[in-house]
């Protein structure tokens, strides 16, 4: 049973971070406003414009910046301002004890899917992939996705459709949603938080990379069994990618649905999930229903 994180009310206090990359902080500074706007009340960490080469801090200071969060039981979400690398390098340091005690949610995307495969496989406890504090400039705050974190931070369920594809496979598929960056799901295979994907309905998405890796990672997720008992598959934005000086020679999308055609369970193609604006806010471990029609695709989150 996947617990669920009290949903937040005005004056709740979220606490921003920077657990990986580094952002400067004007950057972040619209986040913090509307988050304020909102009706919250913001923690903000010491490593949110903090810089130590490519990361916010070092090691020992992103770690120690998110275990304040994760302890500090008047914090009720923390978010993470942005993700890009180093997750890996301090997951096995923090103690999550008192998250354990009193969960909250853990918000993010990209190299947050850390965090998220990370809790819920060894915490049981639902998490928030969502837009981070880039996502709010430039009037970014207004759309529908960073407007779809909102809602989901006071618990409304979410409720997405996206347009038909080529590739899709009909059907409907029901379980629990779990998923994030490509990279990162192939990059814990055979880690202690390795997502097991038995029965669930599974969503992937990635950003610069180079059109052969994504399949070789594709290869490594279906030679470790990962995509065999899916209840559905959720193909998002791939962006942004590199080709090599000979050609790979297939598209990306052509490249996803090789390996995917031979499975039964509903595929979806283009769901707004991204590293680019259309990126909506998903409950990582909460159970939802996923309808791929010859018209539409619909996922729901089953109350």
């Amino acid at each position: 049973m996947i617990r669920i994180p009290p949903y937040l009310s005005p004056g709740d206090t979220i606490g921003v971070v920077c657990p990986a990359g580094f952002i400067p902080a004007d950057k972040s500074a619209t986040c913090l406003t509307v988050l304020q706007a909102w009706g919250y009340r913001v923690k903000v960490g010491k490593t949110v414009g903090h810089q130590f080469h490519y990361f916010s801090g070092t090691d020992a200071e992103r770690a120690a910046d998110l275990q304040e969060m994760l302890d500090d039981v008047s914090v009720k979400a923390i978010l993470c301002a942005r993700g890009g690398y180093g997750l890996s390098r301090i997951i096995d340091t923090l103690d999550f004890t008192i998250f354990a005690q009193h969960p909250k949610w853990l918000i993010g995307f990209s190299d947050v899917t850390i965090l998220h495969a990370h809790i819920h496989e060894q915490l049981k406890i639902a998490t928030l992939h969502a837009p981070m504090a880039g996502a709010f400039n430039e009037g970014g705050y207004e759309n529908e996705f960073v407007q779809s974190l909102r809602t989901a931070l006071i618990g409304k369920p979410g409720d997405y459709s996206c347009a038909t594809h080529p590739f899709n496979k009909t059907g409907i598929a029901k379980g629990q949603l779990i998923g994030g960056n490509l990279s990162l799901v192939a990059h814990l295979v055979g880690s202690r938080s390795a997502f097991h994907t038995e029965g669930k309905i599974l969503f992937l998405e990635d950003i610069g990379e180079y059109i052969y890796n994504i399949d070789r990672m594709m290869i490594q997720l279906k030679r470790s069994g990962m995509l065999d008992n899916l209840a559905g598959l959720i193909i998002g934005g791939f962006t942004e990618l590199k080709d090599t000086l000979f050609p790979f020679g297939q598209e990306i999308d052509a490249i996803l649905h090789d390996h995917v055609r031979s499975f039964d369970y509903p595929v979806c193609f283009g769901f707004p999930v991204s590293h680019a604006k259309e990126n909506y806010a998903l409950k990582e471990g909460v159970e939802y229903l996923l309808r791929v029609s010859t018209d539409k695709v619909i996922l729901t989150e089953q109350s």
